[in-house]
């Protein structure tokens, strides 16, 4: 294999076999990717904003005080949590292409109701219903990825589509920080307010874009842009799978196995891991140290880019060596250095490298979202509903975790969840280990069936 085929199986996987494949692929990286990316993109600005909100004027304007912030981010994650299942079955009903524009408007609409809030207990209501349609987005992108990719490319499709949603919070903390400066006052609107106006102004045209150009999955698209050549090529390409359907066996079909199990406990790890960056801690941090407004906005945005990076290159390598597990060790390796860069407290510099560092942690979401996905192929409603439970696990635990151990209250030092972090991370490489230890045992099982097959017919 020659230099630049290697970098070309390298960066986008194997390369297609026919000219028609590769035209297939184009296509649907394009419709596809795009518009999940800019979905998740938005997803995460309208989820982040409130942060970026709460350290730019929010919280004087509304007289917020104590863990109010903290109660916000719970609720919204309750929301999060009752959206979860009910979203991804609601792709196995209803065509893709209308449910997820629908959610993408609804969260739009909460978003756009936020700008005129006159207090923190209407944020309660928005945010718990923003939740619950936002819940679409993530676990029904990795299922819609995992109905059209093969194992190569779908853990850098997964990836890409992680660094989006980074890109949103990203972006969301230079939005505000120019809207701050340059808008703040506006029309006698202050500028936190101005953020969520702009905010859904991006989101409206994504959920127009889909209507319009989002594929379903292979087995029922009816995309304008597809020829039908196209379309009985994108089912033929992917692994044979058994026939399946939603009744009421899927209850043994997914209690009955490892996989609904061990990777709903997985995700709750690995969410707590992340959740060093996903509460925004270093932005409370900057608060409660007297930061101005643009370095609270602007300084965390390094831990996002950190993020991208890592996802990227973590995408990367899996798709090379299908080693999913490693990526889990390699973040509970980060998870326990940036903690303890964090309770060490002195001096700032080394803080600062804890918490950029931890973006690197992000890098478990295309990892193991793609991993649930190749051990779930064989059953597609096992895999939506695992993949549901793997978000949904993590997010009932967030529920209550970041309130226990990252309450606002709790800055600087965040002490209690510096040590919380140290023992998730410890947990995460034990049950990662534990998982690579079942697909081993099940590929053992398959190819000693498949040689018994083999003897039977000699």
């Amino acid at each position: 294999m020659g230099a630049l085929r290697k970098a070309k199986v390298a960066l986008w996987g194997e390369i297609p076999a026919t000219k028609a494949e590769k035209k297939l692929l184009l296509k649907i990286d394009w419709f596809i990717l795009s518009f999940c990316c800019l979905a998740y993109f938005c997803n995460y600005l309208d989820r982040s904003n409130i942060n970026n909100a709460y350290v730019s004027g929010m919280k004087e304007d509304l007289n917020m005080s104590g863990n109010q912030i903290t109660k916000i981010s719970a609720i919204f994650t309750c929301g999060y949590i009752a959206g979860m299942i009910p979203n991804n079955i609601a792709l196995l009903k209803f065509p893709p292409r209308i449910w997820f524009p629908f959610t993408i408007l609804a969260w739009g609409l909460l978003t756009l109701g936020t700008f005129n809030v006159s207090s923190v207990e209407q944020i309660y209501v928005i945010r718990f219903f923003q939740g619950f349609f936002e819940a679409s987005s993530f676990v029904g992108t990795h299922y819609i990825l995992g109905s059209w990719y093969t194992e190569s490319e779908l853990a850098k499709r997964s990836g890409i589509f992680t660094a989006s949603g980074l890109a949103g919070t990203l972006f969301s903390g230079i939005l505000q920080s120019s809207i701050h400066k340059s808008m703040d006052g506006l029309r006698g609107i202050a500028g936190w307010r101005w953020l969520f106006i702009i905010d859904f102004l991006i989101t409206l045209p994504v959920a127009v874009y889909g209507f319009i150009c989002f594929p379903d999955t292979p087995e029922t698209t009816k995309a304008f842009y597809l020829t039908a050549a196209e379309k009985k090529l994108a089912v033929e390409r992917l692994p044979k799978k058994a026939e399946t359907s939603l009744t009421w066996d899927i209850f043994k079909r997914v209690l009955g196995r490892w996989h609904f199990w061990m990777f709903s406990v997985l995700w709750a790890i690995s969410g707590e891991v992340e959740s060093f960056s996903t509460n925004n801690l270093f932005g409370l941090y900057l608060a409660d140290m007297g930061r101005s407004v643009a370095v609270r906005n602007n300084y965390p945005m390094g831990v996002s880019a950190v993020g991208i990076v890592t996802t990227l290159i973590a995408a990367l390598y899996v798709d090379l060596t299908k080693k999913h597990w490693h990526i889990g060790v390699w973040s509970a390796f980060i998870g326990i250095l940036s903690s303890s860069l964090v309770l060490a407290y002195r001096p700032e510099p080394l803080v600062f490298v804890g918490y950029y560092i931890a973006g690197g942690i992000y890098a478990v979401q295309a990892a193991f979202f793609a991993w649930a996905n190749v051990i779930c192929h064989n059953d597609n409603e096992e895999r939506a509903i695992v993949l549901a439970s793997m978000n949904l696990l993590s997010n009932a635990v967030n529920a209550w975790w970041a309130i226990v151990f990252y309450s606002a209250n709790f800055a600087p030092r965040f002490e209690r969840g510096m040590w919380a972090m140290i023992g998730t991370s410890i947990a995460l490489v034990a049950w990662t280990v534990a998982i690579r230890w079942f697909q081993r045992r099940d590929a053992g099982r398959e190819m000693d069936k498949q040689r018994a097959c083999e003897v039977a017919e000699e």
